[in-house]
């Protein structure tokens, strides 16, 4: 897909951090625990877009943990680095757990199987062989994503409600400059990678229809209603 894309990192407005405040942040890190923060376990490096907008094209670096076998969840951030913002998050589901959604549920969900296996979604620094062990299981999964922070139009706050996202489904949807863009700057090839792991097992059901937004796209929306009490309902319970 050809387009123009802009990798933007907009600064956050702000002070600098204070010396105060990381000395402060210091010491209660030796005291609190972070249990959900330490069940991370891996990096995955990953292109989202807009589920109503295919020509805004994020890249999206998920740090994920399992909480079993068959559900993960990922925080997103804009980029890996300390610098990094949290755009986002993802869920990740079985093909099992995802077939037990109601029909109206299953659009904002997306396939993971032409992601992994064009070679578009890896992990950064690990070998391949260790990676493509995990990414076989990725590849017979379902995620739901949302993003909070719009990036890609240079916003240094997260403004505007939350966006479901989509990912790439099929060839031809990727800006050229973006993966290019990304590939340099992890010394990975995509078209190797796609090479390697042509024989993984995608869905055993295959893509689900209503998944992906059914094809036709899907845009969060805010709509204002009536609040007002009803009359027949006690006010203590309004």
């Amino acid at each position: 897909m050809e387009g123009k894309y802009v990798s933007t990192h907009p600064e956050v407005p702000g002070e600098p951090t204070k010396t105060g405040t990381a000395i402060l942040e210091t010491a209660t890190a030796t005291i609190q625990g972070f249990g959900p923060i330490n069940k991370i376990h891996q990096h995955l490096c990953a292109f989202h877009f807009y589920g109503h907008d295919m020509t805004r094209q994020v890249e999206a670096h998920h740090f994920c943990g399992h909480q079993n076998e068959e559900f993960r969840q990922c925080l997103i951030y804009d980029r890996p680095d300390a610098d990094g913002r949290l755009i986002g998050l993802e869920y990740i589901v079985s093909e099992d757990l995802f077939l037990t959604l109601p029909d109206d549920e299953k659009k904002f969900w997306h396939s993971h199987e032409f992601e992994v296996k064009s070679g578009v979604l890896f992990m950064p620094g690990v070998p391949g062989p260790i990676q493509r062990q995990d990414l076989e299981k990725v590849a017979k999964t379902y995620g739901k994503v949302i993003h909070f922070w719009q990036v890609d139009r240079g916003d240094t706050l997260p403004l505007g409600i939350p966006q479901v996202m989509m990912a790439l489904t099929r060839d031809g949807q990727l800006y050229e400059n973006l993966a290019q863009d990304v590939e340099k700057r992890y010394g990975v090839s995509f078209a190797e990678e796609r090479e390697k792991r042509a024989n993984m097992e995608g869905l055993a059901h295959g893509i689900h229809p209503l998944a992906n937004a059914g094809s036709n796209g899907i845009k969060t929306v805010l709509r204002e209603v009536d609040c007002k009490p009803v009359e027949s309902v006690p006010r203590v319970f309004v």
